[in-house]
């Protein structure tokens, strides 16, 4: 298996989903909401990809200001190519792509919660979200 891997190299919504549905990250994304997962797709601002030939086999999608937070928003890894390296991989070249001191910030699916640490991320559990609909309050 030849993989190449591609710096913010333009993926469809179509392959996109499909990655998603293949590595079971679709079943916590809105994949049926198609206009949300082309905002997805065009409005991240630092994409690393996997590729097997013409086949999208992985990806980091990041929103990064790149000097000081990157937020990797999707780690995803075809379940055919799982634990052959691609997905640290594809967090080794988001790194690269980053100013010295860029962290990588994540909110890990609950089955890959415990790899994360054993590959250097530290845990931090002062994480907040805010589901759409909810208004801050006072």
């Amino acid at each position: 298996m030849a993989i190449s891997f591609k710096v913010n190299h333009p993926i469809t919504t179509d392959q996109f989903i499909g990655l998603l549905e293949s590595s079971t990250l679709g079943e916590r994304r809105p994949i049926h909401d198609r206009e949300c997962m082309e905002g997805v797709v065009s409005n991240s601002n630092l994409v690393v990809s996997a590729w097997d030939g013409d086949l999208l086999v992985g990806i980091a999608r990041s929103v990064t200001d790149f000097h000081y937070a990157c937020y990797l928003s999707d780690l995803a890894v075809h379940q055919s190519y799982q634990r052959s390296g691609i997905g640290k991989r594809l967090q080794s070249l988001t790194q690269e792509q980053l100013g010295p001191l860029c962290k990588l910030i994540l909110i890990a699916a609950p089955a890959a919660n415990s790899y994360y640490g054993q590959i250097g991320y530290t845990h931090n559990d002062r994480c907040w979200v805010l589901d759409a609909g909810v208004t801050v309050g006072n």
